[in-house]
C-alpha cells in the first residue's frame, strides 16, 4: 500500500503564502513608497507645537511618520549637529558659535514670570526679581505679600528658558539661590500651581494656555508690559524669543519638505491654539 501523503498543518496554504511574497514583491517593484521617519527633539516649549504640525503632515503624507521628543534646546542643537535627530527644538535664535546649522523660525513665544494664583502679587520690578533670585529677598512680605518665604523656581541648565531669563535680569546661574529646578514648563506650572508661595517663569505660550484652562497661575508683566499675545507680535513685551526648527546642512528632500508645511497657512491655527505668534512672512 502506498503511504498516504503527510496532512497539511491547519494555517494558510503554501501556494496562498507564496502568491502573498510574490504581491509584495510585485507592489514594492512598482514603486510604492515605504514609510520613513522624520525624528524631532529638543526644546520642550517647541515640541507640543511641533508634535501637533507632526500630526496634521502625517494626515496629508501617509506614509511617513514623525518622531517628536523634547528634552531642552542643548539637546536640540547637539542632536541636529550629530544626526541623532534629523531636526532639533530651539526656543531662541542661534548663537554666532552655531552658523554651521540652519534655523526655521514657527512661531514667536515670550518668557513670563508666573506666580500661584492665590498670591496676592500683582508685579514685581526688574530690581526684586533679582533679589529674589540671587537671595537678598527671602519673604513675600517684602514684596508686599503675604508673611512667607518665597519658593524660588527656576530652570535648569541647557534650557533656552534659563539663558534668555538670565541674559534679561543680567544674573549670574552661579548667584542663583533656586529652592525648586525644574525641567520642562509643565513642571515649572505644575510647581508654582501647587505652591502659594512659588515663584517661577515659563513659556507665555504654554502659562496662557494652562491659565485658560484654570490652572491655579497668574502671569505678572515684565517692565509694566502684560504678557500677552497681543505685545508679544508688537514687539512691547521685552522678553520675547523664535521658535526655531533647526538643521545640519545639507538638509535632506523629505526634511525640507516638512519645514516648509512648518511655515505655512495650513498650521496657522496650530500656532495659535499653543498661544504663539505665527511668525512674519
Amino acid at each position: 500500500m502506498a503511504p498516504r501523503p503527510a496532512r497539511q498543518p491547519p494555517g494558510d496554504p503554501p501556494w496562498l503564502l507564496v502568491l502573498a511574497m510574490g504581491l509584495t514583491v510585485a507592489v514594492t517593484g512598482c514603486g510604492t513608497v515605504p514609510d520613513q521617519k522624520l525624528s524631532l527633539s529638543g526644546s520642550s516649549t517647541v515640541a507640543p507645537l511641533a508634535a501637533e504640525i507632526a500630526k496634521r503632515y502625517e494626515a496629508r503624507h501617509p506614509g511617513i511618520r514623525v518622531d517628536v521628543q523634547a528634552g531642552g534646546s542643548s539637546r536640540g542643537i547637539a542632536d541636529a549637529r550629530s544626526g541623532t535627530a534629523q531636526i532639533g527644538l530651539v526656543s531662541r535664535a542661534l548663537k554666532p558659535q552655531e552658523a554651521d546649522l540652519q534655523a526655521t523660525t514657527i512661531a514667536i513665544d515670550g518668557i513670563a514670570l508666573i506666580v500661584n494664583g492665590a498670591n496676592p502679587v500683582r508685579s514685581l520690578s526688574d530690581d526684586q526679581v533679582r533679589a529674589v533670585y540671587t537671595g537678598a529677598i527671602t519673604n513675600w512680605r517684602q514684596l508686599g505679600g503675604a508673611d512667607a518665604a518665597i519658593t524660588v523656581v527656576t530652570k535648569a541648565e541647557g534650557r533656552s528658558t534659563l539663558e534668555l531669563f538670565l541674559e534679561h535680569f543680567r544674573l549670574d546661574n552661579r548667584r542663583i539661590k533656586a529652592s525648586v529646578v525644574i525641567g520642562d514648563n509643565q513642571q515649572g506650572l505644575l510647581t508654582v500651581a501647587g505652591d502659594p508661595h512659588a515663584l517661577g517663569y515659563v513659556s507665555i505660550g504654554t502659562a496662557s494656555q494652562e491659565a485658560k484652562a484654570g490652572t491655579a497661575i497668574r502671569l505678572l508683566p515684565l517692565a509694566g508690559v502684560a504678557p500677552s499675545l497681543e505685545n508679544v507680535r508688537s514687539g512691547r513685551y521685552p522678553l520675547s524669543r523664535p521658535l526655531n526648527l533647526v538643521i545640519q546642512p545639507p538638509v535632506a528632500a523629505g526634511v525640507a519638505d516638512f519645514l516648509a508645511f512648518a511655515r505655512t497657512p495650513e498650521v496657522r491655527d496650530l500656532v495659535e491654539a499653543q498661544f504663539f505668534v505665527p511668525p512674519a512672512r
